[in-house]
């Protein structure tokens, strides 16, 4: 089998997975115990609360409109594996939604907490092979084009909204409450899985074939390219540094493309505790 194909295979498969878990977060622990949780998925779950009209097809409509709102913004190349995502998503929701009537645990918090964790390490394994959910990852990047403002903070903006939005269905507080523990554990599971809390990473790439490892991580990553100009001691010969600041999930994405590349490639990645600037956190004083 062709090497790339089977890498490519090999990604859809683990994605594959990482959805599943994702959604088995949904119909096993949250949407039995009636807890919203963020994202695109959130806003199907309270729709589902208030009017019994499946996740599958609201969380289908709404990404649809994102996609094609996308494509026409960010460029026809807009990720296939987000659009996979979305597909495999609304299969499984359709699949598996009335799976349980009650729930497996009879403590809501429990089912806060579990159906948080299995969430995070689904969308874990979905973002170490390059993948997204779409949902509110999709308007973070359209808002990121033309405002300043850090993707992770969009989402987190949308997230809180839709939990909030849950309280008008349930008129309950508790609710709320169980619905923000969900998005933290998530949270923190994501960043657990994606080794550890600090988000973002510096990375320092020697090769010879710098331009094209400079325009996919331009291009496809869509993520800022400083390239410095060094000289190898040893050698005496000049040589082309590749500087780029990206988010940590987008890493595994970029080592592959690398080795695919140049081989030969030499790189350094270094954990970074903040990133202020375009495309990242807006620098307060």
């Amino acid at each position: 089998m062709n090497p790339k194909l089977a890498t490519a295979l090999k990604d859809y498969v683990i994605i594959t997975f990482g959805l599943l878990m994702f959604t088995m977060g949904w119909v096993l622990f949250l949407i039995p115990a009636e807890i919203t949780g963020g994202g695109v998925s959130g806003i199907a779950a309270v729709v589902y609360f208030a009017t019994k009209i499946p996740v599958s097809l609201t969380f289908l409509a709404i990404n649809a409109v994102l996609v094609l709102v996308a494509i026409k913004i960010l460029g026809a190349n807009f990720g296939i594996k987000t659009i996979y995502s979305i597909a495999v998503l609304t299969l499984f929701f359709a699949l598996f939604q009335n799976i349980l009537k009650k729930p497996i645990v009879d403590d809501t918090f429990l089912s806060a907490v579990l159906g948080g964790m299995s969430g995070g390490i689904g969308l874990g394994i979905v973002f170490s092979r390059g993948g997204s959910t779409g949902g509110t990852d999709i308007f973070a990047m359209i808002i990121n084009k033309y405002r300043n403002i850090s993707p992770g903070r969009i989402i987190l903006y949308c997230d809180v909204i839709i939990i909030a939005s849950s309280y008008f269905v349930f008129q309950s507080p508790a609710k709320l409450v169980y619905g923000y523990v969900t998005m933290w554990v998530v949270s923190y599971s994501l960043d657990s899985f994606l080794s550890g809390a600090n988000r973002s990473a510096q990375m320092f790439i020697f090769s010879r074939k710098y331009e094209d490892i400079a325009n996919f991580i331009n291009n496809e990553a869509i993520r800022g390219v400083t390239i410095l100009d060094g000289m190898g001691w040893y050698t005496k010969e000049d040589t082309k540094v590749i500087m780029s600041v990206v988010r940590k999930r987008e890493t595994s994405a970029i080592f592959r493309k690398i080795k695919e590349i140049d081989p030969e490639a030499f790189i350094t990645m270094g954990s970074v505790m903040g990133v202020y600037g375009q495309g990242f956190e807006k620098l307060r004083l």
